[in-house]
């Protein structure tokens, strides 16, 4: 992916994308503003299963200001990108495409920049973090976007990644999972080499999203891409990297060079259940920055109300990214996607496709298998049920599928070992794929066809028997034929011909007819 790469200033504009003006125009269905002093400790229970965004206006003693949750929302997320909810894939498929414009600024003007905390200054028990789950190692930093830069390739990766509290200038950092930048970091350290790495805390939705992607292109250029409009970044002050200069928060620091060994965790993890404590590294803080008015931003993840997390939307959407281009190849004619937040984003897959011959609902599932490691479950229906609809899904489970003839199992593939299900399997795990597709051609019976009201539309004639001498009709039709806003008078009509041995119905699909 190119990347257009230019110095200028004067025009750019720095609140067009910032967190806090994102924050404040959502309207009160999709926020909850909270005025009075509010502990930092009470902050996890009133984000817990909250389906709209939380605005703190004073947090912990210092009563600063945090929001939390707001990417918890698929329309949340849509309205950042200015699209509807069920439009969100096609516009984030379409951004993807642009050339990425990136504006490099001064520190002078960066927002991000105009207050400065550094050296000694900078501790990270002055910044408004919390306690997430109960039996979590400690407060963690839980939107937090890494930027680090790649020594082999130049490109900037971006990513998310939680930041334990260890003290003033040190945090856990959770790096055992596969990544680009666990790859960058191990890299480095087997060199004897800390790692430098920014991260910001208090970005737009956009930037959220671009962030959990996984794309082999320099992600800053990504950044640029999904916002579909030039990206101001700023140099960082004890690094070379460079971050969005419209951003509320930086840490800047660096990854020592020790590797995997001090304990990070337990935490509340994306799939609903603890992980368990591990050896990670540990992140060095070297300066603070942040705007004057900087407002701190938290994640929700984990717990019972999976669907409402930040973690889990995002993760959705990501996964119907990755699934969408996989269908591309492997079926003519995909028309939605759709990972459910409430099993991570990740576990159950919903696909909607138009078969063209037999055999692609199948082709469907395999892609899906091989396409992504974490999804377990998918669901592949015909195009008039709608994806996002939970009764719709569940209608067509019971109606247009049978176990022994559209179940599919296949087993040791790999998965990801937060799985619980996992644990007298071992590291490999089993994938199950739903056909809830009608047989082709079997949408042509009426037995298939989907009752809807009656919508009286067609052609107009004199009589009942004027209409039917035109052709078959159902009863609806009968009645758009005289204009009749009752019906009765049409069931005595075709009483008249029945007794007259004039009257028949069509043993196919029941409608009225004339005798020949």
């Amino acid at each position: 992916m190119g990347i257009v790469e230019k110095t200028q200033a004067s025009t750019t504009d720095f609140d067009r994308f910032r967190l806090r003006r994102f924050v404040e125009d959502l309207p009160a269905d999709e926020l909850v503003t909270v005025d009075q002093a509010t502990d930092l400790a009470a902050v996890a229970s009133i984000l817990e299963g909250n389906p709209k965004a939380v605005h703190f206006r004073a947090v912990g003693p210092e009563r600063q200001d945090l929001v939390g949750n707001v990417t918890g929302s698929r329309a949340r997320i849509a309205r950042g990108f200015g699209v509807a909810p069920n439009a969100l894939l096609p516009e984030l498929l379409r951004r993807q495409r642009n050339k990425p414009d990136i504006v490099e600024v001064s520190r002078t003007e960066a927002p991000v920049q105009q207050v400065v905390l550094a050296g000694a200054e900078a501790d990270l028990t002055t910044l408004p973090v919390h306690l997430g789950h109960g039996a979590d190692g400690g407060p963690y930093i839980s939107s937090s976007i890494d930027y680090v830069i790649d020594p082999k390739t130049g490109w900037t990766n971006v990513g998310v990644r939680r930041l334990m509290l260890r003290g003033r200038q040190e945090a856990g950092i959770d790096l055992v999972s596969p990544s680009d930048l666990r790859a960058i970091y191990e890299a480095s350290a087997a060199a004897g080499q800390p790692l430098p790495v920014s991260f910001v805390v208090g970005a737009h939705p956009v930037d959220h999203l671009a962030a959990v992607m996984r794309l082999p292109v320099d992600e800053l250029g990504l950044v640029a891409s999904l916002r579909d409009a030039p990206l101001p970044v700023v140099k960082c002050l004890t690094n070379d990297i460079r971050v969005p200069a419209d951003a509320e928060w930086v840490l800047e620091g660096y990854l020592d060079a020790r590797g995997h060994v001090e304990p990070e965790g337990p935490y509340g993890e994306f799939l609903g259940y603890y992980g368990a404590l591990k050896r990670n590294p540990v992140f060095h803080l070297t300066a603070i920055t942040r705007r004057r008015d900087a407002l701190f931003q938290t994640s929700t993840i984990g717990g019972w109300s999976l669907a409402r997390t930040d973690t889990a939307l995002l993760n959705a959407l990501r996964t119907e990214v990755m699934i969408w281009r996989a269908l591309e190849t492997a079926v003519r004619e995909p028309v939605a996607v759709h990972a459910t937040a409430s099993s991570g984003g990740m576990f159950n897959l919903r696909v909607a496709l138009r078969q063209r011959v037999p055999g692609e609902a199948r082709n469907a599932i395999a892609a899906c298998f091989g396409a992504l490691v974490n999804v377990k479950n998918v669901f592949v229906v015909d195009p008039d049920i709608d994806i996002f609809s939970d009764e719709q899904m569940e209608w067509a489970l019971a109606t247009r599928f049978q176990p022994d003839r559209d179940y599919v199992v296949a087993s040791a593939f790999r998965t990801i070992p937060l799985d619980p299900s996992l644990a007298s399997h071992g590291s490999l795990g089993a994938k199950a794929g739903f056909d809830l597709t009608m047989p082709i051609g079997a949408q042509k019976k009426l037995e298939t066809q989907i009752p809807e009201p009656p919508h009286f539309e067609g052609a107009r004639f004199a009589s009942v028997e004027d209409a039917l001498r035109d052709g078959p009709k159902f009863f609806e039709q009968l009645m758009t034929a005289v204009g009749s806003e009752d019906g009765r008078e049409i069931v005595l009509e075709l009483e008249d011909l029945r007794s007259a041995g004039r009257l028949e119905r069509d043993p196919n699909d029941g409608r009225y007819r004339l005798m020949k």
